[in-house]
């Protein structure tokens, strides 16, 4: 296949290289959430909540233990960045739709933690599940980095003991 032509088809199937960008992402947080229930699901059989809470703030490490560059790029990336460019609907909703079931694991969590998911309590679980794993992991520029991971088990294990400060 002639370069030309795969630009062709590539430039013919994406209206955008924001479409394209935003399409290839949605495949790996699809990827990725599936690895991240699995890893949850697995931890909620055999551990505590907070155990499950742990199992879901290290699945970025553990992700990246088979795609590593994979995983940097969602760790690096917003869906809210790629969806506000040109973008077909079907990928804005497939982004909203991953968005959504990353809202619905909060919300489990972080009941199953502390029994309620006011809004405290669940942006309390979302630091601990996204903010933390992403800015420790991505400043080791190595997000399978064993002591970036050992850092983000304990400082959410820290977080989860002190738990969410009266709603």
């Amino acid at each position: 296949v002639c370069s030309s032509d795969l630009n062709g088809a590539i430039y013919h199937h994406f209206e955008s290289r924001n479409h394209l960008l935003a399409r290839a992402f949605a495949r790996e947080i699809a990827a990725y959430l599936t690895v991240q229930r699995q890893r949850v699901a697995a931890a909620a059989r055999t551990g505590s909540a907070e155990d499950v809470v742990v199992a879901a703030a290290l699945t970025p490490a553990a992700y990246a233990e088979t795609t590593a560059d994979s995983a940097l790029v969602l760790l690096a990336t917003r869906a809210s960045e790629l969806a506000s460019g040109p973008v077909p609907d079907s990928v804005v909703e497939e982004l909203m739709a991953h968005r959504a079931a990353v809202a619905a694991l909060v919300t489990e969590l972080t009941e199953r933690l502390w029994g309620r998911a006011d809004d405290t309590a669940t942006r309390l679980v979302r630091y601990c599940i996204d903010d933390i794993p992403v800015r420790l992991l991505i400043t080791s520029r190595r997000p399978s980095d064993p002591l970036a991971a050992y850092a983000v088990e304990h400082a959410v294990r820290g977080i989860l003991q002190a738990g969410p400060p009266a709603a």
